[in-house]
């Protein structure tokens, strides 16, 4: 499991949000849980604001990143790989440092 991997949600609200996307570093792949952001369908998705929110393709889906959903969650809970976002990594990281900068008190 890498960051940026893209995995089937197989638990709860796995209709409105069919993805998540690990976000974690390497450096802690030693443990037994991953931090996860969810990857809601386009269509039932809350409105969204673009920087926070991108939207991706992800088995012929629109899904938006909603990083104010994020949390850890054991390996076994992970569903299947189904893809990657590595070539998206920037703009997860972009969305992940809007919502931790000191910038906006």
């Amino acid at each position: 499991m890498a960051q940026f991997d893209v995995h089937r949600n197989i638990g709860a609200r796995r209709e409105d949000t069919p993805f998540v996307v690990i976000v974690q570093s390497r450096l802690f792949d030693e443990s037994g849980r991953r931090i996860i952001m969810p990857l809601l369908i386009k269509a039932s998705a809350p409105p969204r604001q673009t920087r926070l929110n991108p939207i991706f393709e992800v088995e012929g889906m629109e899904v938006v990143l909603h990083p104010l959903q994020i949390v850890s969650v054991p390996l076994d809970r992970l569903g299947p790989k189904v893809g990657s976002l590595a070539d998206q990594g920037d703009r997860i990281i972009a969305a992940l440092d809007l919502v931790i900068s000191r910038a906006w008190g």
